[in-house]
């Protein structure tokens, strides 16, 4: 499954498009209007190409080594509901949807990979988009395919939902299937966190961690119109409270020797975890490092999509790629 390339846009800290990397797909361009981002990719990924650029002016013309690629991916600002709907931000999200649509035209690529809310695939609130993008894709020869996966079934020690949409060429469409987990067993927040919670010699990281026996919620990154980092909304931070962790607020650092760990005894002694664990909890490798201060390297986090998930992904979508043609019925 080598040799096959990838533009992606709104690429944030590089979980989408690492895990497609993963799958055998080379960045031919990314691009991200978020300056710490684009550092964050630049840093990780010296040899990427790398834009600095707003996707709603992005001109492929500009940039011919966006066509002639195999697979437009997305990794797009979360949409939200109809109750929030009259938010800028929410309108800007679902301008980026049609833009990644409006953009297939253009470059033409062999498929297309968008990842959003679960909503996106079946939500009243976002029948106009689907209708929109079913109408503009078909009319340039793909066939869509919009489902639901779970980060936690392919690794990742989180209860994480995605949206998905993948579009390919209608003579491959059929070779299309969504991809199968690939874990039996969910991985666990104190599995994943147990050793770094050790690291300045905190002596009750073992006992937390058997306690922190379950996947973590979903971790948000927030709008950067909203404060500081947390973990995410009322029911994530209760269910964070009952692994003893204190959800309001992200950690500089991970416990000393000293720090007593109490649950009973209310927030401030629960410990916090800190944006090097929230991305181990994301799935990116140790070695990654996230640009900026801390509430805006939480926030590059909490959007990202897991790699291990883009990984999977990006090999179901280049199963049906590598696959053969549908051969036409005889007429």
């Amino acid at each position: 499954m080598g040799g096959l390339t990838c533009v992606d846009v709104c690429s944030g800290a590089g979980g989408l498009a690492l895990g497609l990397e993963q799958a055998g797909f080379e960045p031919r361009l990314l691009l991200d209007d978020d300056e710490l981002a684009v550092r964050t990719l630049r840093t990780n990924r010296p040899r990427w190409n790398v834009l600095h650029a707003d996707l709603l002016d992005f001109d492929p013309a500009e940039h011919p080594v966006s066509h002639d690629v195999d697979l437009l991916s997305a990794g797009l600002p979360r949409v939200r509901s109809s109750a929030t709907a009259g938010r800028a931000d929410s309108a800007l999200e679902e301008r980026l949807l049609a833009a990644t649509v409006y953009l297939a035209h253009a470059i033409r690529p062999r498929a297309v990979l968008i990842e959003n809310v679960p909503a996106l695939t079946h939500s009243d609130d976002h029948e106009s988009f689907r209708e929109f993008a079913r109408t503009e894709l078909a009319h340039l020869g793909y066939e869509l395919n919009w489902f639901v996966v779970n980060a936690v079934d392919f690794g990742v020690p989180q209860s994480r939902k995605h949206g998905v949409l993948v579009a390919v060429e209608r003579e491959r469409a059929g070779a299309f299937r969504p991809p199968a987990p690939t874990v039996r067993e969910a991985a666990t927040v104190g599995a994943a966190l147990g050793p770094t919670m050790a690291a300045r010699g905190w002596t009750d990281a073992a006992r937390w961690a058997a306690q922190a026996d379950q996947p973590a919620p979903t971790l948000v990154g927030g709008s950067k119109n909203r404060g500081g980092a947390d973990l995410g909304p009322t029911r994530a931070k209760e269910k964070w409270a009952t692994m003893g962790v204190n959800a309001h607020t992200v950690a500089d650092r991970v416990p000393g020797p000293d720090f007593v760990w109490n649950p009973e005894l209310g927030r401030d002694n629960m410990v916090k975890i800190t944006v090097e664990q929230a991305a181990l909890l994301q799935g990116f490798p140790a070695p990654w490092q996230i640009s900026g201060l801390k509430t805006a390297r939480y926030r590059q986090v909490g959007h990202a999509t897991p790699p291990a998930v883009a990984e999977a992904l990006g090999r179901a979508v280049a199963k049906a790629l590598d696959g053969d043609p549908k051969v036409p019925a005889a007429g």
